[in-house]
């Protein structure tokens, strides 16, 4: 399937072109609107040195604006901007995140107000489809002027200059254009500026993490219906009437999934009459406590579906007809994603919060009615699962440093011309690591209910629960002595990234949320 940019772009799609590598065009309508805003900034560069000032266009930047440039210095302050902004520094970003900032930068130019020359976005699509990926430093960004360090080392890359990668191998981006079959472009009036002025970092960052986010809420509902049956709960909190009565949609959700997961289990019917009257929250609240995370990365998806389709470079042309306006405003200021993505970072921390809670319960004998001290098989000559709760709880109290918002900081910039900055970029970083360290969780919990399911046999879960456990044991042995853990974390950890252990649920129950 082809991606076209130009037209509104999903973060669906943009995983599948990040992620999955799809191939990507530009839709027809979207050309035109390029040419067209393109010559209004023509007009100004043809007009020389009696032209109005254009911020950008002939003059310099930030603290800079009012300095005035010629008309036969104009490239060479392109190239100057962009090779002055390249200052990441850290960790590069991934191959998937890179793709994701470039086919932003991309779809931004495709909106038609931008100024810049069909042949920029024409670079940016071969390289997306060759497989050029600049090398992008991750920190150095405070999310306003836009991404402006991040964005400049991929516009290098754009002319030949900077590293990037190819088939998985580091070289000078010349070496990796001409491998590929493409020629650097030298820059032109403005386009410096619009390859650097955006939100592109934070959004593609985000939108990556926040899908990923999503589909945790699903596996931690399975993770959660697994710990019930595993500790002999209820499912009579996630009662439809409940629901009903509090109408949140991602409760809703959550408990629609939890009656689909749980239901016709013979293990549940076995302790049906035990005369337990309620549930621990961390069973019992699961939708109310999962549902407020699907709610909040709803609103995270929906502002970064509306980003994703923004121009947010500056300024911004205009056309009226003939007529055509360069307007310089703040659609680079990061706060709308900047919150969202903070937002994000501490919903989808509680899924680990509430998990970990889960886990304790399965390994405390104290706690759990039947299940082996931490699980062991031998307990006291074997420790079974005391530290993987030990594992989760480094995890989850991680997150809670992690989810401290980074948009309340602001650190002035550009000689106090930038005196308020939304430090989105740390937002989006962040929000990569919550979703790591929340994936890592669920895959302890679903190990140690897997574990917990064993003790109970030979009474089996319901089907939806026993689909799922089957397919952990499929890739990993129930733990009947003491051995390494780290391995079978990983495997699980597998198992939710390729879809596997959701495929099997809904083999089971159809469709989950």
């Amino acid at each position: 399937m082809t991606i076209e940019l130009g037209k509104p772009l999903s973060l669906a799609s943009l995983w599948t072109l990040s992620v999955e590598r799809a191939p990507v065009a530009l839709c027809v309508d979207a050309r035109a609107r390029i040419l067209a805003s393109r010559g209004a900034v023509d007009r100004i560069a043809e007009a020389g040195d009696a032209a109005p000032a254009v911020y950008g266009v002939n003059t310099g930047f930030g603290a800079l604006a009012e300095t005035r440039i010629g008309a036969a210095d104009i490239a060479q302050l392109q190239r100057n901007l962009v090779r002055s902004h390249a200052c990441g520094v850290g960790p590069d970003l991934s191959a998937a995140e890179v793709r994701a900032m470039m086919a932003l930068r991309a779809q931004v130019i495709a909106m038609g107000h931008s100024g810049v020359r069909a042949e920029v976005v024409d670079l940016l699509i071969a390289m997306l489809n060759a497989g050029v990926h600049p090398r992008i430093p991750a920190q150095g960004s405070v999310g306003a002027s836009g991404d402006l360090a991040p964005l400049a080392h991929l516009a290098l890359s754009l002319i030949g200059e900077g590293e990037a990668e190819l088939e998985g191998e580091r070289m000078e981006s010349s070496e990796a254009l001409s491998k590929a079959g493409l020629e650097p472009i030298v820059l032109q009036a403005k386009e410096g500026l619009a390859l650097i002025n955006g939100t592109q970092y934070m959004t593609g960052l985000g939108a990556l993490a926040a899908q990923r986010a999503l589909e945790l809420c699903i596996i931690a509902d399975i993770a959660g219906a697994m710990s019930v049956e595993a500790l002999l709960g209820s499912k009579v909190p996630f009662d439809p009437r409940l629901m009903q009565v509090r109408p949140h949609p991602g409760q809703a959700a959550t408990s629609e999934n939890l009656r689909a997961l749980l239901a016709d289990s013979p293990l549940m019917d076995s302790h049906a009459l035990c005369g337990k009257v309620q549930d621990p929250y961390s069973l019992r609240c699961m939708p109310q406590v999962h549902g407020a995370t699907r709610d909040a990365l709803a609103f995270t998806h929906d502002v970064l579906v509306r980003e994703a389709n923004s121009v947010t470079d500056n300024p911004t042309v205009f056309l009226d007809g003939d007529e055509a306006s360069l307007l310089s405003g703040g659609n680079f200021h990061g706060q709308p994603v900047s919150i969202a993505l903070d937002l994000a970072g501490i919903a989808v921390a509680e899924l680990a919060n509430i998990s970990e809670r889960r886990v304790e319960q399965l390994v405390n004998p104290a706690l759990s009615t039947g299940l082996t001290p931490f699980l062991a098989a031998d307990s006291g000559l074997c420790s079974g699962f005391m530290i993987a709760q030990v594992a989760s709880a480094s995890l989850v109290s991680e997150n809670k440093v992690l989810a401290h918002p980074a948009t309340v900081d602001s650190i002035p910039s550009s000689a106090n011309r930038e005196d308020h900055v939304s430090m989105g970029s740390i937002a989006a970083r962040k929000l990569v690591q919550i979703v790591d360290n929340v994936e890592n969780s669920l895959a302890i919990e679903l190990l140690c209910a897997a574990q917990g399911l064993d003790q109970r046999q030979p009474l089996r879960p319901a089907k939806g629960v026993a689909a799922v456990y089957d397919a952990i044991r499929a890739a990993i042995p129930s733990v009947d002595d003491d051995r390494p853990l780290h391995r079978d974390f990983a495997t699980v950890r597998g198992l939710i990234e390729s879809g596997a252990l959701r495929a099997a649920a809904e083999s089971a129950v159809g469709a989950l949320n």
